[in-house]
């Protein structure tokens, strides 16, 4: 693990990891330690209520951020003729059909979210056991299989963030950057928590939000007091 600077230890040792405040509170807290010389992102931790290993609450999804990430994305669409064009007139990085699959098995993956046409997936498919476990299996609950691949990787390009629990029940999700106004941060916050609420199993019993905290790349976590969101019961510990 790498040294922290005495700027980065300070920072973390002036938050009280117990302490418990509002959304609004964690994130003027979040920006004002985060005091790397670089543009943090800062990221939203949710500790949920569900057990993976039942489909119905493996929660994923995608939701559209209103101010973006602020992370510069590179896309790579497996399609053909004039797909593969639109892609290309849409802004994707790398666009291709065999020729692609052929240098992802090769290791060449110089990109962060795979798109593709539907006709594709006999192709893509077989790039499973590579994609998948780097979560960039394309997938049509989540818009990255469509034959509409303008539209695809402009929301993409755009700020779209996909979320999937992993298997202690926990997600993360980046939300923007340290150099975002808190509004901002705010305002795509509460995008995020509306699409994780909205991905709620019927089955779950008690609280579905247990735990969440605020954090930028190299600051301290925030916990945030679940009951003072408006759409979410108190969390029993």
């Amino acid at each position: 693990m790498a040294k922290l600077s005495k700027r980065i230890r300070a920072a973390r040792e002036k938050i009280d990891p117990n302490d418990r405040v509002t959304v609004d509170e964690a994130i003027r807290l979040v920006k004002e330690h985060a005091v790397s010389k670089f543009d943090e992102t800062v990221e939203l931790s949710i500790n949920l209520n569900v057990d993976p290993r039942h489909a119905e609450q493996n929660i994923r999804g995608v939701v559209a951020l209103p101010n973006g990430t602020g992370k510069s994305v590179r896309i790579a669409v497996f399609a053909k003729d004039a797909k593969a064009d639109e892609a290309r007139e849409a802004g994707a990085d790398i666009v291709g059909a065999d020729d692609l699959a052929e240098s992802v098995q090769n290791g060449e993956m110089d990109f962060d979210r795979v798109i593709a046409t539907p006709d594709m997936m006999a192709v893509v498919g077989r790039l499973g056991k590579i994609l998948g476990p780097r979560g960039l299996m394309p997938n049509p609950k989540l818009g990255t299989v469509t034959n509409d691949i303008g539209t695809a990787v402009q929301n993409a390009k755009g700020g779209e963030v996909q979320f999937r629990v992993e298997k202690q029940g926990i997600l993360h999700a980046g939300v923007g950057k340290a150099s975002f106004s808190e509004e901002q941060l705010g305002q795509n916050v509460s995008a995020l928590l509306d699409a994780v609420l909205r991905a709620k199993p019927s089955g779950i019993k008690g609280a579905y939000l247990k735990r969440m905290a605020l954090s930028s790349t190299m600051g301290p976590g925030v916990r945030v007091d679940v009951s003072t969101l408006p759409t979410s019961p108190v969390a029993a510990e």
